[in-house]
């Protein structure tokens, strides 16, 4: 482990006293940076994460430019899923395209088990040198949670309604339940290895999650979600946060997976959060788009966030979701500076 290590993140989940408030953010590796744009003209997404030592560079860049107290590995949620027969194509102005989606419960049954030593050796070999050569601050792997990955491999790609995805849900919950099953197989081993390499803290990201009412939420992704939480930590036990878009109705039901980490979009107050029952360690979430203001305006926004967010130990600054490519690095590292500033100042007065 490098020299010197920040642990400031991993205390605030474990409610232990922190000096200032931890943060990173979402997409803070690439789209804004130009350093990333340039190696964007030579290299695509999934090129890029097959390179451990590239990679490693552009996973780290974020931590030395904006001072965050965690790295997220540069990945995508979709890059394991060519481990159980599924063929994506990253297209630029789209986002995943899966040009054979699942359609019927035979398709489902195809689905191969997930070897990530096998499938993305490289993800484990990037883990192992930014854990054990680069980051002086706790490296958060990630996966993408089922229904967000099933969205993608139903829908075909983006959708906007999340229609077909749903319709499949409901028309044939015994295919469904197999493609939650085996997504959930995938995702405990896919975690397990990238702990076993070095992340130190996990997120899930059910990005879009919140298209589902609470009573569907219940029925068809909650037991599939308890059960990825509680294996991998049965065997590898480290903290993990849940993040989803538009999905503030069904924190609750997070909660109760056992999760550690409930990650707020802009959508929804930390204080609404704590009032509505949350306890355990939130995260969030200045609205991304409030960056493109003028500085008055984004140290006022944040520092409401920060009150609220610093009634408890247990509060990590993020934003409610992920840096947008007209971001200025200058604007995310002033951000940074005076979340750690202001934080600080607030709890030396608080003790």
């Amino acid at each position: 482990m490098v020299q010197n290590f920040n642990d400031t993140i991993l205390k605030a989940i474990r409610n232990e006293q922190t000096t200032h408030t931890p943060l990173w953010f979402m997409r803070q590796a690439g789209r804004s940076q130009p350093e990333y744009r340039e190696i964007k003209k030579k290299y695509s997404l999934f090129e890029i994460t097959q390179q451990p030592e590239l990679c490693a560079y552009v996973t780290q860049l974020p931590v030395e430019q904006y001072n965050t107290d965690a790295a997220i590995l540069y990945k995508d949620i979709m890059s394991p899923l060519e481990g159980i027969g599924v063929d994506v194509e990253i297209k630029s102005g789209i986002g995943p395209v899966i040009d054979q989606p699942i359609q019927s419960l035979s398709d489902v049954e195809k689905l191969t088990p997930f070897n990530p030593h096998e499938a993305v050796p490289y993800v484990l070999d990037t883990i192992k040198i930014l854990t054990t050569e680069k980051l002086n601050v706790p490296l958060i792997g990630f996966a993408g949670a089922p229904f967000t990955l099933a969205s993608y491999m139903i829908e075909g790609g983006p959708s906007k309604n999340y229609n077909k995805t749903k319709g499949f849900m409901y028309k044939d919950p015994k295919a469904w339940n197999l493609l939650m099953t085996k997504l959930s197989d995938m995702t405990i081993t896919y975690l397990r290895a990238q702990i076993d390499a070095g992340a130190k803290l996990i997120q899930l990201f059910d990005s879009w999650v919140g298209a589902l009412n609470v009573q569907d939420y219940q029925a068809f992704i909650q037991p599939h979600m308890k059960r990825i939480v509680s294996e991998v930590k049965a065997t590898h036990p480290v903290p993990i946060i849940m993040f989803g878009v538009g999905a503030s109705h069904q924190m609750i039901e997070w909660q109760e997976t056992g999760i550690d980490v409930v990650g707020l979009d802009w959508r929804t107050t930390i204080d609404e959060a704590r009032n509505r029952g949350i306890v355990q360690t939130v995260q969030g979430n200045l609205d991304p788009a409030i960056l493109l203001a003028p500085w008055d305006v984004i140290e006022e926004r944040t520092r409401a966030i920060l009150d609220q967010g610093l009634k408890s130990n247990q509060y990590i600054f993020n934003l409610g979701h992920g840096v947008f490519p007209e971001v200025q690095p200058a604007t995310l590292k002033r951000v940074s500076q005076f979340v750690h500033d202001y934080s600080a100042h607030v709890k030396s007065t608080q003790q």
